[in-house]
C-alpha cells in the first residue's frame, strides 16, 4: 500500500498537481501539517469518481478509455487513484489507518451477521 501511494503520488507531482499554477510553490504537506491544497476539492473528486462508478454500474457501461474494462472497475481505480495521492500528498499513513481499521472491525458488533439481522441492523 505505501508503495503504491508513493507511485502514485509521486506521478501526480510530476504532473503538476501538487503545484500552485501561479506561484510555483510546492503543494505537499507533511502530516499534521495545515494542508496547503483544498481538502473538500479533493474529497469531492474521490466522491465524483464514485458517482460515475454507480453510473457506469447503473447502466452496465463499458468504460470509454479503457474499453476492455466496465466503467464500475475504472472509475473505482480512479478513486483509488486520487485516494492514494491525497494521503500521499498530506503525508497521511493511509496504510496503518487501514489496518488499524481493520482490525477494529473485526470486534464490531454491528458488523456480526446476528446483529445486522435485527429489525435496526445495518441494512446497506
Amino acid at each position: 500500500m505505501e508503495k503504491l501511494i508513493k507511485q502514485i503520488h509521486e506521478q501526480n507531482v510530476q504532473a503538476g498537481w501538487w503545484t500552485d499554477l501561479v506561484t510555483g510553490d510546492d503543494l505537499t504537506s507533511k502530516n499534521g501539517e495545515k494542508p496547503k491544497r483544498n481538502i473538500p476539492e479533493m474529497l469531492c473528486l474521490i466522491h465524483s469518481e464514485i458517482s460515475e462508478a454507480m453510473e457506469g454500474h447503473r447502466k452496465n457501461l463499458m468504460d470509454d478509455k479503457l474499453p476492455n474494462r466496465t466503467m464500475l472497475e475504472v472509475e473505482l481505480a480512479d478513486a483509488v487513484i486520487r485516494i492514494c495521492d491525497m494521503a500521499g500528498g498530506l503525508g497521511l499513513d493511509l496504510h496503518g489507518a487501514i489496518q488499524e481499521k481493520l482490525e477494529f472491525n473485526k470486534h464490531r458488533a454491528d458488523h456480526k451477521i446476528q446483529n445486522r439481522l435485527t429489525e435496526n441492523g445495518k441494512k446497506f
